[in-house]
């Protein structure tokens, strides 16, 4: 289960990482981690918006990634390492939590190139799978890659996400729209599922 932060929103504990939802304080670390890896992640990320590498807009990144937290909309875990708890060295999101019948959303990651091949990417999703599971108490997750990306496939296959199809040129990625295999992981001791599935009137 994940704990309460001192501002009220979640944070995650792992043998080597703290998973945070990012404060205003947080804007130039948040900003060094974007410059460090910007030429490396935009293979496998959507284009960035004008003047991305800018204080101000990690600074409104900060306020978009809280206002979605608190509204249920998504959470978005920034990860420490825990014996150097000065930068961040990779992300996790939850992104289009939906509720109702669906009870699911989006899982998307990256992780700093420095510190690629250790397993941490592995062990933040843990943490932010069982906190969808547990504490969001959600019942489907989604996530895709594209099929180069072979990293992100045994990530995905070693937390349990089965392959359920193909999509043709799904997303704009680093010039034009690219081909992407979909997976799923399912909640199968979602508790009390019937009533929270039903929509409250």
């Amino acid at each position: 289960m994940g704990e309460t932060a001192d501002d009220g929103f979640p944070r995650l504990r792992t043998a080597r990482l703290t998973l945070c939802v990012p404060t205003l304080d947080d804007s130039p670390a948040l900003l060094d981690y974007a410059v460090r890896n910007f030429e490396h992640h935009a293979r496998w990320s959507p284009p960035a918006p004008p003047n991305a590498l800018s204080l101000p807009a990690t600074i409104a990144r900060v306020h978009s990634i809280r206002s979605d937290c608190e509204a249920g909309r998504g959470v978005r875990f920034w990860f420490r390492l825990n014996a150097a708890p000065n930068g961040f060295v990779g992300a996790a999101s939850l992104s289009g939590i939906t509720l109702g019948a669906f009870r699911g959303c989006t899982l998307g990651y990256h992780l700093d190139v420095a510190h690629q091949g250790v397993g941490l990417m592995h062990e933040a999703l843990q943490a932010v799978v069982r906190y969808a599971f547990d504490d969001v108490q959600l019942h489907r997750l989604q996530a895709s890659y594209m099929p180069d990306n072979a990293r992100s496939a045994r990530v995905l296959e070693r937390l349990g996400f089965q392959i359920e199809g193909y999509a043709k040129r799904y997303l704009f990625i680093n010039g034009q729209f690219r081909d992407h295999v979909l997976t799923s992981l399912i909640n199968d001791a979602l508790p009390d599922a019937e009533q929270l599935c039903t929509p409250v009137v």
